[in-house]
């Protein structure tokens, strides 16, 4: 049965501060809402810098909590207003010496749902994550929302298959892929692995990048985020690969039924075949 969801994301440039990302992705989500869009996702440590292409004790100043700290309340709030879901990514700090790349996820209401931590963490120049976070320990939760079952994997998780599964495994229907991620690092898989995880998998992704050149590094962001279906085909055009764009486009949910009757993936996993992917 058809079920269209009207679907945004965002990809952008840094500010220069928090004040000032938190109010541009606030306008980007007015934005979305006139446009009809019911759920929107924002870019990795959306309302900070990328600050991981270095490694400076400095930088533990854009975290905050979650759900408890000034932006994710913020946008509770912004989401209740407009009938709005949301998937919120954040640098979050528990308690002293315990962060996280985080994503809070908020429903239509402006309640909190809970959030997914980043389980995969890049040490490679440019992307020195390690010395901010750890790894992530909430498994891969998916969440009841208003527009239906949404999941979240960040940036480096996608490189990993596992995941993926997890949250199919576990009903997603949309999965959320916040991102900041350069031109000559992986650009030529930015279009092949969402694809085809989206065809593993038989979900919808949001593929979401940064744009542009930051003060931390000369990491050049490369945008050219999209939706993409759960055939592996883009859902309208490819966003910009040096503008902001906000993205809005109408997901088919009905075509999850679809392709697992058509591509029985699913039917015909061998589990009981897998331990040594988990054996030492």
């Amino acid at each position: 049965m058809s079920h269209t969801v009207r679907a945004a994301l965002v990809q952008t440039e840094w500010t220069g501060d928090t004040a000032s990302m938190n109010d541009a992705h606030e306008a980007y989500a007015r934005a979305a809402a006139d446009q009809g869009a019911k759920v929107i996702g924002f870019q990795e440590v959306f309302n900070a810098p990328y600050f991981c292409q270095v490694q400076d004790e400095e930088h533990y100043r854009w975290a905050e909590p979650v759900p408890d700290g000034p932006t994710i309340v913020r946008f509770q709030d912004l989401a209740k207003e407009l009938g709005m879901v949301m998937v919120l990514p954040v640098f979050e700090v528990e308690g002293p010496g315990f962060y996280y790349n985080t994503a809070a996820v908020v429903d239509a209401d402006g309640s909190y749902l809970g959030k997914y931590r980043k389980h995969h963490i890049p040490q490679v120049r440019g992307f020195w994550e390690k010395f901010y976070f750890r790894p992530g320990n909430l498994g891969w939760p998916v969440f009841d929302t208003a527009v239906g079952r949404v999941g979240v994997y960040i940036c480096y998780d996608r490189h990993f298959p596992e995941g993926w599964r997890a949250l199919g495994l576990a009903g997603a229907q949309i999965v959320y892929n916040p991102s900041a991620t350069h031109r000559g690092l992986s650009a030529y898989l930015w279009k092949l692995e969402q694809p085809a995880a989206a065809v593993a998998n038989e979900y919808f992704i949001a593929a979401i990048n940064r744009v542009g050149v930051e003060e931390y590094g000369d990491n050049d962001f490369y945008g050219t985020s999209y939706f993409v279906d759960p055939r592996g085909q883009f859902v309208g055009d490819v966003a910009s690969d040096s503008k902001a764009e906000l993205v809005v486009r109408d997901l088919d949910f009905g075509l999850i039924d679809q392709v697992r009757h058509q591509w029985a993936f699913y039917r015909d996993r061998r589990p009981d075949a897998y331990d040594l992917l988990t054996e030492s």
